[in-house]
């Protein structure tokens, strides 16, 4: 399963990609998130490992970050895996206006087990989740800087 979302955020790049690129900020703007780990590698470079615990419903999920590419202001590349599930996600930054960024993210989801069979049915949910993260985001980001 394959989509993209976008968002315009009403800061310089330099700025979005300063709140984005900090864990510290990331329960923030995506709730549920309850831990995140550093588990391996160099922490923010490509081959870093992390753990990612989040209370979803009351159900506690553990996903395992791997960073593949990180050429920042442009390009953030990562896989976050779970138990029958494998999200590939690019995203990407770009200058839209002095004061404004364009904040694009291509998601690819892979499936096995249960998940296989589940998944076309939640297809339009997981693209909600992922719009509702960066509109978090983007809120966020504007009112820390304002």
């Amino acid at each position: 399963m394959k989509y993209t979302c976008e968002v315009t955020i009403d800061l310089p790049r330099d700025r979005v990609i300063q709140l984005f690129d900090n864990p510290d900020n990331t329960s923030k703007w995506m709730p549920g998130l309850k831990s995140f780990e550093h588990l391996a590698g160099e922490r923010g470079q490509p081959g870093a490992t992390a753990r990612l615990i989040f209370d979803q419903g009351g159900k506690q999920v553990e996903m395992t970050e791997t960073i593949l590419s990180r050429n920042l202001p442009e390009e953030f590349v990562g896989t976050y895996e779970t138990e029958g599930v494998k999200n590939h996600l690019v995203n990407r930054f770009y200058d839209k206006e002095p004061q404004k960024t364009r904040w694009v993210t291509e998601t690819e989801f892979t499936f096995s087990g249960k998940m296989k069979l589940m998944a076309p049915m939640m297809k339009s949910s997981f693209k909600e989740q992922t719009q509702e993260y960066m509109d978090r985001f983007k809120k966020f980001a504007e009112r820390a800087s304002a």
